[in-house]
């Protein structure tokens, strides 16, 4: 809440002691704004009104609200006036609330000219939700718009701020809508506080389509493309959510190592991983996405689904070297021997063995597969045994052992 105007700009003082404001817009004929007649306060106050001005005037502030202090009115009008004049003395110096007992003094005697009682309304109500006072300000809004007769999207925009500080979602939904009937341009704080609200009520459907409504608005704000983004994803249009991204992407709208993943994720799960491996790259190599044991898996991941399975083997295998993580060596080293990497594939496998929390009967049937493919009959009989020895790859191992030792026969090689 933007702290309260200096008084200089606020208040001018007439000879009389009576008080101007800006005009108000009267919004229909017989308001009671317009049938309160500006009145002037009595001599003796007068004198005190007009010398607390004057010090003030001189930068004396603390002289101004001293005067006023000591004068004694009896008249209710002149009260009035005076504990406004100190709650507006007292707002300036920070000390709200005591400058919120003067207010509501001066508001609660409705006795002040129109134009004046109308600014001390809404600078009470303004001064309570400042001060986090948000369920006593709600009358105060709708007392100044009643008496002035006049609707402003601003005043319901805080009476949202209000309701909204207390979760009363309903209340601020049917509030920012009568904010944004009068508006005459579309206010980005009212539909965000709409928003908002539909998420805090888990209505996802309806926050959509508020940021549906506020997308094409508010084009350049990026954020709100990529809230909608994550809205679709929220309701499971995968399809829209992958379109909002990639438009957010081009329009240079994600910023962020999170909003690049997910829309890496998203063209993976919806078979263009080899542009997601591709994207992702590009923003690992410029230092937005962190090259780190997760991210570089991640990355090894996309390549892997793409089908590039060399891409995918070295990124596994820088992974793997910053974690000592067996189970991406082991990966890496399936992916080599796809390619019939098989003499680059046994070293490899020889770390996952070391770094461990690994099944070392995988491990092993692999060496196995690795030594074969590089007719090293004896060392692939002994890996072999070892896999038969685990459970998981107990069948499939024994079943290689007759075919390795076969091999062994024809090349004359002693197991």
């Amino acid at each position: 809440m933007q702290k309260v105007n200096t008084l200089a700009t606020a208040l001018l003082f007439a000879i009389g002691g009576s008080l101007a404001v800006a005009p108000v817009v009267n919004a229909a004929e017989k308001c009671p704004i317009e049938k309160r007649q500006s009145k002037a306060v009595g001599q003796s106050s007068a004198k005190k009104v007009q010398k607390s001005f004057e010090a003030y005037q001189e930068g004396n502030i603390d002289e101004a609200m001293a005067v006023l202090l000591e004068a004694s009115p009896s008249d209710p009008f002149d009260k009035a006036y005076i504990a406004r004049m100190l709650g507006n003395f007292y707002a300036e110096k920070s000390q709200m609330g005591t400058a919120l007992k003067y207010l509501k003094q001066a508001v609660d005697a409705d006795i002040l000219g129109g134009a004046d009682h109308a600014a001390t309304l809404r600078l009470y109500a303004d001064l309570l939700i400042q001060e986090r006072k948000f369920k006593e300000t709600i009358p105060y809004y709708y007392a100044w718009m009643e008496f002035t007769c006049k609707e402003d999207p601003q005043v319901y925009r805080r009476i949202g701020i209000a309701y909204s500080e207390l979760k009363e979602w309903d209340k601020v939904l049917e509030v920012v809508d009568k904010g944004l009937s009068i508006s005459t341009k579309p206010d980005k704080g009212l539909y965000q506080m709409k928003l908002t609200a539909y998420f805090n009520k888990k209505d996802y459907n309806n926050a959509v389509k508020v940021l549906e409504t506020m997308v094409p608005l508010f084009q350049q704000d990026g954020r709100l493309w990529v809230q909608l983004a994550q809205f679709y994803l929220m309701t499971e249009d995968y399809e829209k959510s992958l379109a909002t991204y990639d438009l957010a992407y081009k329009n240079g709208f994600l910023e962020t190592a999170g909003n690049i993943t997910r829309l890496s994720q998203l063209l993976a799960q919806n078979g263009s991983p080899y542009r997601a491996a591709k994207v992702y790259e590009k923003h690992m190599k410029s230092g937005l996405i962190k090259e780190e044991e997760r991210t570089l898996s991640i990355l090894a991941g996309f390549y892997h689904n793409a089908k590039e399975l060399k891409e995918a083997a070295d990124y596994y295998g820088k992974a793997a070297e910053i974690g000592n993580d067996g189970t991406l060596y082991l990966k890496q080293a399936r992916l080599l021997t796809l390619r019939e990497k098989h003499k680059e594939a046994i070293p490899v496998l020889k770390k996952a063995l070391a770094a461990g929390d690994v099944s070392e009967g995988e491990v092993e049937f692999e060496l196995a597969l690795a030594y074969l493919g590089t007719k090293q009959y004896k060392a692939a009989y002994n890996a072999c045994l070892k896999a038969a020895k685990d459970d998981k790859t107990k069948r499939t191992a024994k079943s290689y052992l007759a075919y390795i030792k076969e091999k062994a026969r024809i090349y004359n090689v002693s197991l």
